[in-house]
């Protein structure tokens, strides 16, 4: 288990400090930009918040997992508010606190995956049945899904609905009752899509990009000529040009590109390598938990952090439309950098309490004992 505490905060450190200097190369286009002192503040932020979680009983989560899971409600319910929460390109998703803002859908990601770690440990024995393990929980996601949609963030949403269902599944509720709600949802998610011309415009622009170019496609198809004029070791540190107005968003939902732009294949590579290994890292310490609650965060944990980074990367290289999710641990915002933090600061103190039992159950040997010559 140290092995693989080790490498997974070794993969965190490599990305976040990987972020910290695309950031400050990509903010040289905008003349007194702060972003690159204010992520570097927040990731300080986070670090110490995550090591101080990593050093607490992740156990005591249980004790406020419903009022986590009902502050978060009430934040996404303030944030649709006009004149509380900040409205920017047709949605309202942020918090304005002293000139930071905050995104509520970041503690809602928390708190839904803490909720339904307790929730399945809890109702263990119940989880196969259709009320017990799918109409409350089911309940429960909805809120919360339906609040994040009316933002409207789309993307966050089918995060966290995915993260949602395999925190389930594992859980022990029956895949034939995830079936049909799942195409339930898929059915209602396509029927909002063709009665919302932008992202309907986004996801034919996907389909046809070269066709989209100088209109909805603009963004992703800048964002695959920074990638390819990148090649195979970049143009250089600081030498990218798309930071310069041709790439929108390219600190946040498109640094990825940036990436490809200045440090080439090679470094791209090496980020998606690292969240590989952190999926794996997740993996093991949600297997070698040491209570299904342990398990069952773990499991949501790994898999929100490794899911949002492979659409984030996936819509920059147009293998999916665009969603509009930041890059974990290198994208700027710092409510999401504080948060995916807290994730890992999580699992290490699961990991930490899983060695612990690991050592309880090796037995003791009485050293005199041992030694003694064997008779027959």
């Amino acid at each position: 288990m140290k092995l693989v505490t080790s490498v997974l905060v070794f993969c965190v450190a490599a990305l976040l400090s990987l972020g910290l200097v695309v950031l400050y190369s990509s903010s040289m286009g905008r003349n007194g930009a702060s972003y690159p002192l204010m992520q570097t503040l927040w990731c300080g932020l986070g670090i110490a918040v995550a090591a101080l979680v990593a050093c607490l009983d992740y156990r005591h989560l249980k004790k406020v997992a419903w009022p986590l899971y009902g502050l978060a409600v009430v934040s996404l319910v303030l944030v649709l508010i006009p004149g509380i929460g900040k409205s920017a390109n047709g949605a309202s998703r942020w918090f304005v606190i002293h000139g930071q803002s905050f995104q509520p859908s970041e503690l809602a990601k928390l708190g839904l995956v803490v909720l339904l770690a307790f929730y399945g440990e809890r109702y263990q024995r119940h989880m196969p049945t259709w009320r017990r393990g799918l109409l409350i929980p089911g309940l429960l996601v909805s809120l919360v899904l339906g609040l994040v949609f009316l933002e409207p963030d789309w993307g966050t949403t089918l995060l966290l609905a995915s993260v949602s269902g395999v925190m389930l599944l594992v859980a022990g509720v029956r895949w034939l009752y995830l079936v049909p709600v799942g195409a339930l949802g898929a059915v209602a998610f396509g029927f909002a899509l063709l009665h919302d011309p932008t992202r309907l415009s986004r996801l034919l622009s996907w389909l046809n990009p070269e066709q989209t170019k100088d209109g909805v496609g603009y963004q992703a198809w800048q964002a695959m000529l920074a990638l390819g004029s990148g090649g195979l070791t970049g143009t250089g540190l600081g030498n990218g040009i798309q930071k310069y107005g041709y790439v929108p968003e390219h600190l946040t939902d498109f640094i990825f590109a940036m990436l490809g732009e200045e440090l080439g294949l090679v470094c791209t590579l090496g980020v998606l390598a690292a969240f590989v290994v952190l999926l794996l890292c997740g993996a093991y310490i949600a297997w070698n938990a040491r209570e299904p609650f342990g398990m069952l965060l773990a499991t949501g944990l790994t898999f929100l952090i490794g899911l949002q980074a492979f659409v984030n990367i996936g819509v920059v290289t147009s293998a999916l439309p665009n969603k509009g999710l930041p890059l974990p641990f290198i994208s700027r915002g710092g409510s999401n950098l504080l948060f995916m933090l807290i994730c890992v600061g999580l699992l290490l103190s699961v990991a930490r309490k899983a060695t612990d039992r690991q050592r309880a159950e090796v037995p003791l040997v009485d050293l005199d004992e041992a030694s003694a010559p064997q008779t027959s």
